[in-house]
């Protein structure tokens, strides 16, 4: 089994800033990409920014040139650095994970989300 734990979430102001984290623990072989998602109330969930093993990035164009995305490898760690952040990016933050098992089985993973809110 995998899991997924993100922490780093709160309430902060317009024009601030938060880092989201998320450590992938338990039967990893290995993990492929990984990414943040983000659902808000009455919405679809959205992917915001990808990242590939090997470091190539993807990101949402609502976030580009505000959010960064990185990881560590040897930590099974992704982090989301989110910067001038604004009202509309309030939402649950999930972060997801394509991992391979100890028994070489691949699924992708989902953590339990963490709120983010941005208002004055």
């Amino acid at each position: 089994q995998v899991q997924l734990v993100e922490s780093g979430g709160g309430l902060v102001q317009p024009g601030g800033s938060l880092r989201l984290s998320c450590a992938a623990s338990g039967s990893i072989f290995s993990i492929y990409d990984m990414g943040w998602y983000r659902q808000a109330p009455g919405k679809q969930r959205e992917l915001v920014a990808a990242i590939t093993t090997g470091g190539t990035t993807n990101y949402a164009d609502s976030v580009k040139g505000r959010f960064t995305i990185s990881r560590d490898n040897a930590k099974n760690t992704v982090y989301l650095q989110m910067n001038s952040l604004k009202p509309e990016d309030t939402a649950v933050y999930l972060c997801n994970a394509d991992v391979v098992s100890t028994a070489r089985s691949r699924t992708s993973n989902w953590g339990q989300g963490t709120q983010v809110t941005v208002s004055s």
